[in-house]
């Protein structure tokens, strides 16, 4: 028996589901399949550079070149505690471009938002160098944002 007129039934609380169903996903446009392999090429490229880097640290030859690097550069005053702090700068940022760049490739496989919003940091982050800037054309372009949902 079909009712005529409003229902009875009462609006979805917090956190249930809506009656009506989600509006279907659309497909990125073809030309935009390329754009993840991108951003996964770099996390492996910065997860290569963290290993050279660990390795560096490691052998006790790669410490003291190290060393030498902070002496001949004039630093007079704690060098072991200078050289540590440096190699500590260097994980951080290598494993933040690392992590950056593996979000935007998760994150624009499934067509997310945030996939686009951190690929856009990724790009402005290697714009700085010149090799970012086409990628960041892409990823501004009206028709590149709305296939991610960003309007």
């Amino acid at each position: 028996m079909a009712m005529t007129g409003p229902s009875t039934r009462p609006p979805p609380g917090a956190g249930s589901q809506p009656f009506d169903p989600a509006p279907p996903k659309t497909a990125p446009p073809s030309g935009l399949r390329w754009l993840p392999f991108i951003f996964g090429a770099g996390a492996v490229f910065w997860l290569v550079q963290l290993a050279q880097f660990a390795a560096v640290v490691a052998a006790p030859a790669g410490r003291d070149q190290l060393r030498q690097a902070v002496l001949s550069a004039g630093v007079k005053s704690d060098v072991s505690t200078f050289v540590w702090v440096e190699v500590a700068l260097v994980f951080f940022f290598v494993v933040a471009a690392a992590c950056l760049h593996a979000t935007a490739y998760f994150g624009l496989r499934k067509h997310r938002p945030w996939g686009w919003i951190a690929a856009v940091i990724v790009a402005a982050a290697w714009s700085l160098i010149l090799l970012g800037i086409p990628v960041l054309y892409v990823l501004v372009r009206t028709s590149t944002r709305r296939a991610y949902g960003i309007p």
